[in-house]
């Protein structure tokens, strides 16, 4: 590659990137730091931490990251040590279903298990009906432990992140470790201990650290059920007064602080180590047959745990076509006129255009620099290309809420920002830029894994005959990747169309609202508007899961979608 063009590339995303990544995480800081006379100050942090209701939102928060994080463990580990070392009948089938919570944001699928463990929900009518419960004392599940209402639908959404990292790590270890140690008669559960859990800690902490992070920020679930003595929620409810207020700003710095270290301890203590790691040779799989009646407990526990992880989306599908749901096991009668409604509702139409346009958009923006970051990273020998690679993966580090709230701080008027939303307030070009820097990095990793596993001598005859460059991009080159990059570009895309953080707090007039912000201004409307927010939240699950299976298929042959 021409190492001028490559300059031009790097230069160009490392302004991009500093500009709208760098500089608003810089500036929020700073004005956590900033007194009224603008001098340094720490006055604020002092105050926030006198505060016993904002002590408590950091003591909750942090408690929903540890608490989210080992129920996730307590689901993972077991998973995928069973589908790691024995056959059990189904297993083809059932480990793919697996990874269904993905496919529903958390939020939404929070909707649907208030419905069946609230007061006059399915699981109390349900024991009512046995003779368990009493209907005069019914016991409300949510209201009596919300903290762990919260924990249940994190884990249930974030077990699959632990339980890929896990697999991972249970794939690439070398099995004649446990072998030997077999041989000198160490029992199982020794063994477990004390040979493979500390070799597979490297892919436990890295998913541990990935769900403590994103429980430990998370708005939406909270929101839901009216969990409000959170950080997250509390700096959503400061967005109100925040020009008078520095008590947001001081929250964001004190998450970003807190999960930034968790990140770098993540990587500092397990980062490199490799002991163990070896490939598996294929003649050397752990998998092995078991007796029957072991090989059924696989199978039942498997499916056992799929169906519960599949309850939030049951519950909103249910909803979704109730008539009426109270106080009974199943909506009666059910009818589909909720879907009809919502095509006419003037949230619900005008947000699905809205957030097309935002998706569209910018997984345009990140395919042309996914493409351009690639060939610079994969097939130019520029000394920074490396760091250009590593800069491009902090979105991955930093919450979604954080860089929201920071794009939200810098568009206030006389902020930085402002240009981008305008004295109308459209924060068309604010969500594209932001749904944009979010996702670029799943565009990046596919592209370059495309890029690795493409012939570049292909590309060296196409110049050696007098092709330019972008004659061998159109014609070689995006032909060779063109899975990979559609594939990532397709999850970036389906995610995009569904982020929360960004969505609910920059778009603040109903005319930009997108599918998301909708979601959550219908749950709280009188009459259906529950099954309304039901009815969009099925269609948002239905093209998540097309938009998943879609980038599995294009990128599977290829070798992974996320090669790093």
């Amino acid at each position: 590659m021409n190492r001028g063009l490559a300059t031009i590339i790097f230069a160009s995303v490392v302004a991009f990137f500093a500009f709208f990544f760098i500089y608003p995480v810089v500036m929020m800081i700073g004005g956590a730091f900033e007194g009224e006379d603008g001098a340094f100050t720490l006055v604020f942090f002092v105050e926030l931490f006198k505060n016993p209701i904002y002590r408590e939102g950091l003591m909750n928060a942090f408690g929903l990251g540890v608490a989210s994080t080992f129920v996730s463990f307590l689901i993972a580990m077991p998973l995928a040590w069973i589908t790691d070392r024995y056959r059990f009948p189904g297993k083809a089938w059932l480990s793919p279903l697996l990874l269904i919570p993905l496919v529903l944001p958390p939020f939404v699928g929070a909707v649907g298990v208030k419905k069946m463990l609230g007061a006059s929900g399915a699981l109390n009518s349900f024991l009512i009906d046995l003779g368990i419960m009493s209907a005069e004392q019914p016991l409300d599940w949510l209201a009596e432990g919300r903290f762990w209402g919260v924990v249940l639908m994190n884990a249930l959404h974030l077990y699959p992140v632990l339980y890929m990292n896990i697999a991972a790590s249970l794939a690439q270890l070398d099995p004649t470790l446990e072998q030997a140690a077999e041989n000198l008669g160490c029992p199982p559960w020794r063994r477990f201990t004390q040979i493979t859990l500390p070799l597979i800690m490297p892919g436990v902490f890295a998913g541990g650290a990935i769900v403590f992070i994103w429980s430990f920020t998370e708005l939406g679930v909270p929101l839901v059920f009216d969990y409000n003595r959170v950080t997250p929620v509390q700096i959503f409810d400061g967005l109100k007064d925040l020009e008078g207020n520095p008590m947001p700003f001081v929250m964001v710095v004190i998450l970003l602080v807190v999960s930034a270290l968790i990140f770098t301890l993540s990587k500092w203590l397990f980062g490199s180590q490799r002991q163990g790691a070896t490939a598996r040779p294929k003649s050397k799989s752990s998998e092995r047959s078991v007796r029957p009646i072991y090989a059924g407990i696989c199978t039942a526990f498997t499916a056992l745990l799929i169906i519960g992880a599949s309850l939030p989306h049951i519950g909103v599908v249910l909803l979704s076509v109730s008539g009426d749901w109270y106080q009974s096991v199943l909506p009666d009668p059910l009818t589909l006129s909720h879907y009809d409604e919502a095509l006419g509702h003037s949230l619900v139409v005008p947000s699905i255009q809205n957030s097309l346009t935002y998706a569209s958009l910018s997984t345009l923006v990140d395919i042309i620099l996914g493409l351009a970051i690639a060939w610079v990273v994969v097939r130019s020998k520029l000394p920074g290309r490396q760091f250009l690679d590593s800069l491009v993966m902090l979105p991955l580090a930093v919450p979604g809420l954080i860089l929201a709230f920071g794009y939200f701080a810098l568009s206030q008027k006389g902020g930085e920002f402002h240009f981008l939303v305008g004295e109308t307030g459209d924060p068309t070009l604010l969500l594209i830029l932001a749904y944009a820097v979010r996702r670029l990095p799943y565009v990046v990793r596919s592209a370059v894994a495309g890029l690795q596993q493409s012939n570049p001598a292909l590309e060296e005859a196409a110049r050696s005959l007098g092709a330019n460059l972008m004659t061998t991009l159109r014609r070689v080159s995006l032909p060779l990747i063109g899975a990979n990059l559609l594939a990532g570009g397709l999850l970036a895309f389906a995610f995009a169309m569904l982020e929360v953080s960004d969505s609910l707090i920059l778009a603040q007039q109903a005319e930009h609202f997108p599918i998301t912000k909708a979601i959550y201004t219908l749950l709280s409307t009188l009459g259906n508007g529950l099954e309304l927010a039901a009815s969009l939240g099925v269609w948002a699950m239905v093209f998540l899961s097309v938009a998943i299976i879609g980038a599995v298929l294009l990128a599977g042959k290829k070798g992974g979608l996320f090669k790093f």
